[in-house]
């Protein structure tokens, strides 16, 4: 009997069952924070969301404008020098009406050149042995040269411009082959990318040129 009791004791302690807790519920001012926080993470996704839409049709509007209006080129070799130098990356406008001074790039031999404008169609450009350039009898100014010098020049002398083309040469007189070699020749319109206007790289000379 004695043992039947404490057993009946022992399953009385075990079978007592805890008090239930009362819920933790969130009191009105912590639900109105974290719908604060829910609608802040909202606009902040649909901020970076418009953002990152307006960067991309930015960056595609530049390509676009950058691969029909302005194309950029990067220059290579010496024949441009002291106006450009090798690495420099320059920025064209596509155009018509080129004068006399501007500088363009145009397409040669599956490759870009670039030269400055000497004279338009119909000039007569005439060359003497120490490297003075006249166009229709008027010396031309050219203040961006370092030395002048006749260079690989095989045309006949006086020299006038075909039609629809341009007579153009290098800045660096003794080494560019252009109009004065009939390897190259004159450059028709066709042949043009763009007028150089701008210098980007390196940026220490950015500039216009």
């Amino acid at each position: 009997m004695k043992k039947e009791k404490e057993q009946k004791v022992k399953k009385g302690k075990r079978g007592k069952e805890a008090p239930d807790k009362p819920l933790d519920l969130p009191t009105v001012e912590q639900l109105e924070a974290e719908l604060g926080r829910e609608k802040y993470r909202w606009r902040f996704r649909r901020v970076m969301r418009n953002t990152i839409y307006a960067l991309v049709t930015v960056a595609a509007a530049a390509v676009l404008v950058a691969t029909l209006w302005m194309p950029v080129l990067q220059i290579s070799g010496n024949s441009m020098t002291p106006t450009l130098t090798g690495g420099e990356v320059v920025v064209s406008i596509k155009g018509s009406g080129f004068k006399p001074g501007d500088i363009v790039a145009f397409y040669y031999d599956n490759k870009i050149l670039v030269k400055r404008v000497i004279a338009g169609p119909g000039d007569w450009v005439d060359i003497k042995e120490d490297g003075t350039v006249f166009v229709n009898e008027q010396e031309l100014y050219e203040p961006y040269l370092m030395e002048k010098a006749l260079g690989d020049c095989d045309i006949t002398l006086p020299y006038q411009v075909p039609e629809s083309k341009i007579f153009v040469m290098g800045d660096h007189r003794s080494v560019s082959v252009d109009s004065r070699n009939t390897a190259l020749g004159c450059v028709s319109y066709d042949q043009i990318v763009g007028r150089l206007v701008l210098r980007v790289w390196p940026f220490n000379a950015l500039s216009l040129i």
